[in-house]
């Protein structure tokens, strides 16, 4: 049975009154606040305390989301004041909001002393200008950017232990930069153009039908779409790959000053990311070198699974799972890097690497709440 304001009795089972902490979610009913607040169901030190909805606010939350049964909270109005949300006991909010649709309230929570952590792009761009481009609109509240910390977790993670508002980044770029980092820090780039191939499942468009995303139109086929430098998820992509790059070499001679390719593409699944990256090495190497570099990179991070050398990573591998698998290949006689990396979008990349940003945040394991593993085939 449902109790009022929360999930059911068995995520309160786990832990004392003491240890819960109160979560708002915004956009609840979207795909990525959905999954939210079923991974949220899961946690243990997690009290849902309110949710909203623009479409649905009044109605129950289960109402809406079937898959959570007993789960009664009555879903707000997007709340424009923090306060009321705060004398219900919010400590932290997760934003699945649309781009522009929150920031310009976000310093509002933070006086009030709560918790940011943004599915959305508004805050995962240092610079303003670079935001319009990318989003095609002015920042919503500039003066936000810079304390804004960059929620990529296996590489921001000092950051995000201190943080009040993290953003969180978006789906293509957690897995194309956790593929690409590792050899850019090492300086096996040579800087020359990298080329990202990425493949996405429906669901990262949004939960609002448009016409190419029916069933009828992308339900038998694959297209590449926004290719080259249109796609938005470019803009932060360079951006930590520049960061991680001048942080190793004097800021004349960065390899970071060249281009990176882009090219997304919609298939015809629900939810996964499959991407497959080629980085122009400046020096030959080994396949098994460059094996145990990524593994000793990633060999504190439990939800990076770097595979054997016959093995290639499966979007349906990680179905469900908080986990990024990677694999490594040379080809061009050892000149150039492939390297493979699959998420579920839903989960590492939004709402499960949200909920592993908030972990860090409480100071708590970054695995508290989260599936190593996935659904199964």
């Amino acid at each position: 049975m449902a109790r009022a304001g929360g999930f059911p009795r068995r995520t309160r089972d786990f832990v004392g009154i003491a240890e819960a902490v109160g979560i708002g979610v915004l956009g609840a009913t979207g795909y990525g606040g959905a999954e939210l607040i079923r991974l949220l169901a899961g946690h243990p030190h997690a009290r849902l305390r309110a949710a909203s909805s623009r479409q649905s606010a009044g109605r129950s939350l289960d109402s809406q989301i079937p898959s959570l049964a007993g789960c009664g909270l009555i879903l707000d109005e997007d709340p424009q004041d923090p306060q009321a949300w705060v004398d219900r006991g919010v400590d932290v909010i997760f934003s699945a909001l649309p781009h522009g649709a929150f920031a310009a309230r976000a310093g509002r929570f933070l006086e009030a002393g709560v918790k940011v952590i943004d599915l959305s792009g508004d805050f995962r761009l240092r610079d303003a200008a670079e935001y319009e481009r990318r989003y095609h609109m002015p920042h919503p509240a500039p003066d936000l950017l810079e304390s804004a910390v960059y929620g990529l977790t296996e590489w921001r993670g000092l950051h995000i232990d201190c943080a009040q508002l993290v953003a969180n980044p978006g789906c293509y770029a957690t897995a194309i930069l956790m593929a690409v980092l590792p050899a850019v820090e090492a300086r096996l780039w040579n800087g020359a153009p990298i080329v990202a191939n990425a493949l996405s499942g429906v669901s990262g468009a949004g939960r609002a039908p448009s016409l190419t995303t029916h069933f009828v139109e992308c339900g038998s086929g694959a297209a590449p779409y926004r290719v080259g430098e249109e796609h938005a998820h470019l803009g932060e992509i360079l951006q930590m790959v520049r960061s991680t790059e001048l942080r190793r070499t004097s800021a004349g001679s960065s390899a970071a000053n060249s281009s990176f390719i882009f090219n997304p593409h919609l298939v015809p699944m629900s939810r996964g990311i499959l991407a497959s990256i080629a980085i122009p090495l400046d020096r030959r190497q080994e396949p098994d070198a460059v094996r145990e570099l990524y593994r000793r990179r990633y060999e504190e991070c439990p939800f990076v699974r770097v595979l054997d050398a016959d093995a290639l990573p499966e979007t349906r591998h990680v179905r469900g799972s908080n986990r990024c698998d990677i694999a490594v290949r040379v080809a061009a006689d050892g000149t150039m890097l492939l390297v493979f990396a699959a998420i579920d979008n839903l989960v590492k990349g939004a709402a499960g690497q949200a909920i592993q940003n908030w972990n860090r945040m409480q100071g708590w394991p970054e695995t508290t709440g989260l599936p190593l593993d996935g659904f199964g085939s």
